[in-house]
């Protein structure tokens, strides 16, 4: 059984959202307040976050984070809001899917085991990387190091760093990365990938490591 934190504050939908879900073995706990719910997932260990963005003393963004800086555990947005802003920034802040409402509850089933599955799979990314490079693919603890750094990474980060650091060198297009990398959602946009490639950069440190490829794509120097 999966466990899953509901951060929503419309409780009668998070009730259907609830009973809909436990038909499919997942055990979901609603928090209408942002505050507790930060303060639950210090306490509590769960697989998965569906995260509103319009909430009560905190936005959702910042929830969102929030989450994203104390760990990397899986989060869908499930919000009214539909602004491409609030979209990617979602994105920047390490959300893994956007899911707009309203929406059938059985497109949330689909989404969760969907990110829960891309989440699992992108542990099976190779380790090996071509010598001499200052990356180290660690498959089993899904960890990317560089020059002995670990770094801070989301699973979509993961799986596209890590993916690049398979055939660094070489260019790689997003089309490459959407039907290779299992952390990247089969609809994501160029924009999308975009945004995930920029915080990989930035948290490397050295925004030249990953060049842009005019029309293609990306390459990760040596």
């Amino acid at each position: 059984m999966k466990n899953i934190l509901m951060i929503e504050d419309d409780l009668e939908l998070a009730e259907i959202l609830t009973e809909f879900l436990e038909q499919f073995e997942f055990k979901v706990r609603t928090e209408d307040d942002p505050f507790n719910a930060l303060s639950v997932l210090q306490l509590e260990s769960f697989d998965l976050v569906i995260l509103d963005l319009t909430l009560p003393g905190m936005d959702g963004l910042e929830v969102c984070e929030a989450i994203r800086q104390r760990q990397n555990i899986p989060i869908i947005i499930s919000s009214a809001r539909s602004d491409v802003y609030d979209k990617v920034k979602a994105l920047e802040l390490g959300a893994d899917d956007y899911l707009p409402k309203p929406y059938d509850p059985r497109e949330l089933e689909a989404r969760i085991n969907s990110v829960l599955r891309r989440s699992k799979n992108s542990s099976t990314l190779a380790e090996e990387i071509a010598e001499p490079s200052d990356f180290k693919l660690d498959e089993s603890a899904m960890i990317i190091s560089y020059k002995n750094h670990e770094l801070d990474l989301t699973n979509a980060e993961y799986g596209i760093l890590g993916f690049m650091v398979k055939k660094q060198g070489t260019v790689v297009s997003r089309e490459d990365l959407i039907h290779n990398v299992s952390a990247i959602n089969e609809d994501s946009s160029n924009k999308s990938i975009d945004v995930m490639v920029g915080r990989i950069r930035n948290k490397l440190g050295d925004k030249s490591l990953i060049e842009s490829i005019r029309g293609i794509g990306y390459k990760l120097l040596k």
